[in-house]
């Protein structure tokens, strides 16, 4: 191609979209800074002896290009109809959904809802999902979600453990009927805390176990419905408690598992509407009594009132577990399946309950067709209970499984037996071609005539059957139209602050563009309406995509290979921690258990170390927020026989590029130990540096941040981990699912082999549309990005910690405490009045009490970074007006932030500064103001009286 056609490809053109500021913005911010160029900024920012010079990757492609070639790669998965079950059924997401949810960047850019008062659309929608839960399972309480099935059953065992003090035991029993990639996570989890996992039939031998707790299915992985009442109170009796594995849609016709006496119901609600996706993500739910509310893993949703006495919704008790309880916490989790939530629960407001029950009744009809037609055909079932599974024991269930699949139906293969699940997509057809293939060249039965002949219930005993309702709220009843639908969701975005509305902010957390061209694949049938335990034959096209995207990871990150299985950042952690913990067990190490932690580290390190199974140790902080490396010499040298590892993160939490690293890697690895660079900074490194070339071990990369899968308002995220190659043999695998060469017997850490699978699209797109040169490029503006607003906020507020030449890296800390010393205004305050001038305020209070830390990545444009500024510049004037006494400390637009609509309507303003002064504090917000939909929210209330179901609709009106 000649130079003058390469200049106008559009090959270029993604990167541009990407990186907020063009060339003269770059340029003009290099002026305020007083450098040269990017690559003297950059030289004075990150240590020279870790500084790469270029990414080896390839040449960008065009939107257009990438999509084309994803398109290809997508052809590739050719998957049959799915009959396999196994937790996992295809489904309709209605369009209403797909269109104004799943596809809508109003809801996939939030922010988990940390700054309630700007989120209520979204905590709404996850307060329905909440009471969705707790009608359909019988329960006091339900969380926000969880990340999977077997996360969710894993998490009820550990919190099942720490609620049954008076029950010494330390097993947990499984029953037999459990989907077996439940067991496997399970045990995973179990070894690590030393519980130990007894799997055997419920019905016979829990009464002769001694155990902590039980976990039964329900419906039974083979399909059977058993009765749970008489198991509950056999655990009941035996001081332990009682885990029910269930499934959403059934319990639309089976009497849920909280009016039979369990103590937690666990499952996902992938099948109300939320696509297979080979694995996820999908919502998991996990619900419990009332007495254990302070106990449960993730989040709930609560319900508190404003200044003004209105109910508003809050994440309640927010602090979570592994930041209270750190070292000794249980639950690592840091993130839910928000997005999918809202879908889940978006389904069921939209069919509402007789929609629900319809589709319920007419998937457990045709079961009951195909079961009798079956027995026509001279088979039988294995369990006469069901609901909308069989299991078919026979001489030819091989040769029954490999007919099915040629003729295009994938069923589920178990030794001597076949399993078939159907769903709310199967018809009359699919029916006739399952007896087809089974009768092989017999005539097979006919569908009506076999309904005819049923009853109403074939499958279920009336002991089970369903009697009490169910979705009684308004909610579930007032959205059945479209237009109703349309409105609803539509009222709920308007509700909250995403980065379609501003730039969000936030420290650690990586709020960058989700481009619409990485978006578009993950709604194709291709990557949707897959299975994760389909025929691998069937599935060319993931397993190419998975395996291009590791590479392409494995170039940025200087690692030698990858696992794509941890499906959120604190699994990713815990992953690789296992990893450590399996490569010493192989070398005779077992006794190498300590695990170092700097001071400054996020929650979920010390969580995650404990669930590993280690012990932690603290490492000291310098007062420039770097690692103190004589105190971490001392501890490593201390615990020299029995150190395991190192959790770090780089550049550090506090957000700056410690120049001691590969010294403080190199320290660790003579004391025996491994090095976990915790990759929640990445974006800061992305072709600038790379962890396993500068002495780390494994890596989580938070996908959801630095790699542009969006945040889903609190969920979903990818965790993959990449590890050096002497770690390569320790990575997970699967059950049902072989990963490569790995061991059948590694660990386990989520439901689906690869994850989150169908997410993994986004990052594919991104990479393969910036390439190295706009990979590099995106990391050095987005340190750029961070250094301007430093620069431009120094005078007014301090900046807490610097690199050795006064550069910070891609985020900045903001000290406050100084100015709330003075004046009696808080972090708190500055972070509500933000919310006035239509942002999302920065992370409040971490890594350091009193601060914000402030993130604005590579994709805001230096007109959005001036905005924030001039917000924070404002605010800044306001605090002197409350210094100097013009306003009161307890009256003015700080403390008494956000302002609503309903303030400015008050007949009976009676404050000391304008209302133009609260609302309109800026010129340029008259022409994009948003108003905050409740005032300053009541944590304290919401706390003590913990409501975490729907309101009746007169308490939002009073």
């Amino acid at each position: 191609m000649s130079a003058k056609l390469e200049s106008l490809s559009p090959n270029n053109e993604f990167i541009r979209r990407h990186i907020g500021p063009d060339n003269s913005e770059v340029q003009g911010m290099l002026d305020t800074l007083g450098l040269p160029s990017l690559d003297a900024l950059i030289q004075e920012t990150v240590p020279a002896g870790i500084l790469k010079q270029s990414l080896d990757l390839p040449a960008p492609l065009s939107e257009q290009q990438a999509l084309a070639k994803l398109q290809q790669i997508a052809s590739k998965n050719q998957p049959g109809r799915s009959f396999i079950g196994m937790g996992y059924y295809d489904c309709h997401t209605p369009t209403v959904v797909l269109r104004n949810v799943l596809e809508n960047p109003g809801w996939y850019t939030a922010y988990t809802p940390y700054q309630p008062e700007i989120a209520q659309g979204r905590l709404e929608a996850l307060l329905n999902f909440q009471q969705m839960v707790m009608d359909l399972t019988g329960m006091d309480l339900a969380n926000a979600s969880l990340l999977d099935e077997a996360t969710a059953a894993a998490e009820a065992m550990t919190m099942c453990k720490r609620a049954a003090r008076k029950n010494k035991s330390n097993v947990f029993f499984v029953d037999q009927n459990c989907h077996p990639q439940t067991l496997a996570v399970l045990r995973t989890r179990a070894q690590a805390l030393d519980l130990n996992i007894y799997v055997g039939d419920a019905e016979r031998e829990l009464a002769e176990t001694e155990c902590f707790a039980v976990l039964l299915h329900y419906p039974g992985s083979d399909g059977r419905l058993c009765d749970l009442a008489a198991l509950c109170a056999q655990a009941s009796k035996q001081d332990a408690m009682s885990v029910v594995a269930s499934d959403l849609l059934s319990l639309m016709l089976l009497t849920p598992p909280g009016e039979q006496g369990a103590d937690v119901v666990v499952g996902s609600a992938q099948r109300f509407g939320v696509p297979m996706g080979f694995g996820g993500p999908h919502a998991a739910f996990f619900a419990t009594r009332d007495k254990f509310k302070r106990t449960v893993p993730g989040r709930i949703i609560g319900v508190s009132v404003d200044s003004r006495g209105k109910p508003a919704l809050r994440m309640a008790m927010q602090t979570r577990e592994q930041h209270i309880r750190r070292e000794k916490a249980t639950s690592n989790i840091c993130t839910s399946q928000a997005l999918l939530a809202i879908v889940a629960v978006s389904y069921a407001i939209y069919h509402g309950p007789e929609g629900l029950r319809r589709i319920a009744q007419r998937t457990h009809r045709l079961t009951a067709i195909l079961a009798h037609g079956l027995r026509q055909l001279g088979y039988q079932a294995d369990n006469d209970t069901f609901f909308d599974t069989l299991t078919i024991r026979c001489d030819n269930a091989a040769d029954i499984a490999e007919r099915a699949e040629k003729a295009g139906l994938n069923l589920r293969r178990n030794k001597g037996s076949i399993g078939i699940s159907l769903d709310e997509t199967t018809a009359p057809e699919d029916i006739v071609s399952l007896w087809q293939v089974i009768a092989d060249e017999d005539p097979v039965p006919n569908v009506d005539e076999i309904d005819q002949m049923l009853g109403d219930f074939p499958g279920i005993p009336d002991s089970l059957q369903r009697k009490s309702p169910v979705l009684d709220h308004p909610v579930f009843h007032d959205h059945l139209s479209e237009t109703e639908m349309l409105r609803y969701l539509s009222r709920l975005e308007k509700r909250d602050i995403a980065l379609n509305h501003s730039m969000i902010a936030l420290g650690s957390c990586t709020m960058k563009l989700n481009a619409t061209s990485e978006m578009i694949p993950i709604t194709w049938p291709a990557f949707s309406r897959v299975h994760p335990f389909s025929p691998r034959a069937q599935v060319g096209g993931y397993l190419q995509l998975i395996d291009e995207l590791e590479q392409q990871l494995v170039r940025c990150t200087g690692y030698d290979t990858f696992s794509m299985q941890p499906n959120a950042g604190s699994q990713g952690e815990y992953a690789g921690l296992l990893a450590i913990r399996r490569y010493h067990e192989s070398r005779g190490d077992t006794q190498r258990d300590i695990c170092l932690i700097p001071s400054s580290a996020h929650g979920t390190n010390p969580a995650s170390a404990a669930m590993a199974g280690m012990r932690v140790v603290i490492v000291e902080c310098d007062d420039k927020g770097n690692v103190d490396v004589a105190d971490l010499k001392d501890k490593a040298q201390q615990h020299a026989d029995e150190l395991a590892a190192l959790m770090v993160t780089y550049p550090s939490t506090h957000g700056v590029f410690e120049e001691a690293i590969s010294d403080i890697c190199a320290t660790v690895h003579q004391y025996g130990g491994q090095v976990y660079v915790d990759g929640a900074n990445m974006n800061a490194l992305v072709g600038l540096a790379a962890p396993g070339e500068f002495g780390a071990d494994v890596s989580h990369l938070n996908l959801h941040k630095t790699f542009c899968i969006p945040h889903g308002g609190g969920g979903p995220g990818m965790g993959p981990i990449g590890v050096k190659a002497h770690l390569a043999p320790f990575l997970p695998n699967h059950n049902q699912f072989p990963i490569g060469d790995l061991a059948a017997d590694n660990d386990t850490v989520s439901a689906a082999p690869y994850g989150s699978a169908s997410i993994l699209p986004i990052s594919w797109m991104y990479i393969t549309m910036m390439g190295g040169e706009g990979l590099r490029r995106a990391t050095e503006v987005a340190i750029l990005n961070a250094n301007y607003i430093a620069k431009r906020l120094a005078g007014a507020y301090p900046i807490l910690y610097k690199g050795s030449q006064g550069r910070v890296a891609h985020e900045c800390i903001i000290d406050l405490r100084p100015l709330k010393e003075r004046s009696g205004i808080s972090e708190e305050d500055i972070a509500k009045r933000l919310m006035d001038y239509g942002f999302h305020a920065p992370t409040m209070s971490f890594p350091v009490p009193g601060t914000l830390m402030v993130e604005p990545t590579e994709s805001e444009s230096q007109a959005e970074l001036d905005r924030f500024c001039d917000a924070m510049l404002a605010i800044r004037q306001e605090v002197d007006k409350v210094e100097s006494g013009q306003w009161p400390v307890d009256d003015n637009p700080l403390s008494r932030a956000p302002h609503t609509v309903a303030d400015l309507c008050d007949d009976n303003w009676a404050r000391p500064y304008s209302r133009d002064e609260a609302a309109l504090p800026l010129d340029t917000l008259r022409d994009r103001k948003y108003w905050p939909p409740v005032n300053r929210i009541d944590n304290v209330y919401g706390d003590r009286n913990l409501v975490c179901s729907c309101l009746p609709v007169d308490a939002y009106r009073s």
